[in-house]
């Protein structure tokens, strides 16, 4: 197992609830035909596929898809949804878990590359994709670029989201690029309930990095799964890597 934390059955259990937005057929739209292109008539791996917000509309699009998810309690919310034989999901972490075949797609989105906390696993993930990528095949991520221009000297604290509803920050450990995220969120007794989640933070050249480490070569990097340039001023990026053929 890797230094990934836990989902427990009580966080799986809210999530879908908790991240109506991020199932939006405004975020999904864009984000499952950027995937499906890539994928073209081959198979898919989600690294951390979660309850399978977008893996399972992916493979309503008719791409084949195969999971790997860490939390056995994220895999039983998602299996309530969708059959084993529509979409496998094997249970261990996405640095070194390995399923049988080989894909077109390998993904992992919603900045979850950071679950892994320490730049060895990351660089393990990328291995991974590349261990189970056919030739010519796409490794894709979805990350946000760290917001390190908001902190002012002696500031460690960036907030994210400010709603009736919810309050989120990130703390920053500077010399370990290990954020933390913490969530104050408005339950409908009223009362706030408090989570929060460490990550490790990269910048788009360390995974070029990794990615090279890997034997893949940077494709294409914007700023959104609508083809967004990148530019200094993005707040996150969608970077794919390629196997050479």
């Amino acid at each position: 197992m890797t230094s990934s934390e836990l989902w427990t059955r009580a966080t799986a259990d809210r999530y879908d609830a908790e991240e109506t937005e991020m199932s939006s057929a405004a975020v999904l739209g864009p984000t499952l035909a950027f995937l499906a292109e890539l994928a073209g008539d081959g198979r898919a791996l989600e690294f951390a596929v979660g309850t399978g917000r977008v893996g399972i509309p992916l493979r309503e699009r008719g791409v084949p898809v195969v999971g790997i998810e860490l939390s056995e309690h994220m895999a039983a919310v998602l299996r309530r949804k969708i059959d084993e034989d529509m979409l496998p999901v094997a249970i261990g972490d996405m640095a070194t878990t390995v399923v049988s075949g080989e894909f077109t797609l390998v993904y992992l989105v919603y900045n979850t590359i950071t679950n892994l906390l320490t730049q060895d696993e990351q660089v393990e993930c990328f291995r991974n994709a590349a261990r189970h990528l056919k030739p010519g095949g796409r490794f894709v991520i979805e990350l946000g670029v760290p917001p390190l221009r908001f902190l002012p000297p002696g500031q460690v604290a960036v907030p994210f989201d400010v709603s009736e509803q919810h309050l989120g920050f990130d703390t920053f450990d500077l010399v370990e690029q290990v954020l933390v995220s913490h969530h104050f969120t408005r339950d409908d007794d009223g009362r706030y309930r408090r989570d929060n989640s460490r990550h490790r933070y990269a910048w788009p050249a360390e995974l070029d990095l990794m990615a090279r480490i890997a034997g893949l070569e940077l494709e294409r990097r914007v700023a959104d799964w609508d083809g967004t340039p990148f530019t200094q001023d993005s707040a996150k990026h969608i970077s794919v890597w390629r196997k050479p053929a």
